[in-house]
């Protein structure tokens, strides 16, 4: 099972312009069964909007985690699934004065193994990335499934954040691999964190002609062993 994250910046690349394709062919590359995207900017609703273009063109399941309506339409995260999704439930993790935010939460049943899987994009304070994490926190704390992941923009520069050290208390210690900004990475946002840790195969980052131009994010994926 690959799983993956992607901040994909409302299509728009590196050189400005906004080309769906281009991340729909990141996407191919990427070949995960579940996907989380951020920054999804979309005509909800419409035949032909960029998550119903990416879900068909991927056979996969959209499951829509809207934040925010604006001129431009809806925007927000998003998951992609190849596997049917037992339960969604979506919630809300904004700030008052903030952007706001929310997390997607998924439960699948593969293999004799329930997975557990939240995905989010949280805001650009530290204090607000620090609230948000307490109310994702008990989210895994109360739940019985054999494998637990959270995924997403964490936005967090700083490997010794408030909030990272509250999430390795809880997953253990994961990589922190750089995937922003796209063309000369530095810093680790978009994580993806597993528990328990011996279900992980692989963790990389994907680095190609594409993703350096797609979008201001490189991806960020898993392989997972279900055995």
């Amino acid at each position: 099972m690959r799983i993956a994250t992607y901040n994909i910046h409302r299509s728009v690349g590196n050189d400005g312009k906004e080309e769906p394709e281009r991340i729909l062919s990141v996407l191919n590359e990427l070949n995960a069964d579940i996907i989380a995207l951020q920054e999804v900017g979309y005509a909800s609703g419409e035949p032909g909007n960029l998550l119903d273009f990416l879900g068909k063109s991927t056979q996969s399941q959209v499951i829509e985690g809207i934040t925010l309506k604006d001129e431009r339409g809806h925007y927000g995260n998003a998951i992609l699934s190849r596997f049917p999704v037992n339960l969604i439930k979506l919630h809300n993790i904004s700030i008052p004065s903030r952007e706001p935010r929310g997390a997607i939460e998924l439960r699948l049943e593969l293999e004799d193994k329930t997975i557990q899987i939240i995905a989010t994009h949280l805001g650009l304070r530290p204090g607000e990335r620090n609230i948000q994490v307490d109310k994702l926190m008990p989210l895994f704390d109360t739940s019985s499934a054999d494998i637990k992941i959270l995924m997403g923009d964490l936005n967090e520069w700083f490997l010794w954040g408030r909030p990272l050290r509250k999430l390795q208390r809880t997953f253990g210690s994961m990589p922190a691999l750089a995937t922003f900004p796209s063309r000369w990475p530095l810093f680790a946002l978009d994580r993806i964190w597993i528990r328990p840790l011996s279900a992980i195969d692989c963790l990389r980052v994907l680095k190609s002609t594409n993703t350096k131009s797609a979008s201001d994010h490189l991806p960020l994926f898993a392989q997972l062993n279900l055995d």
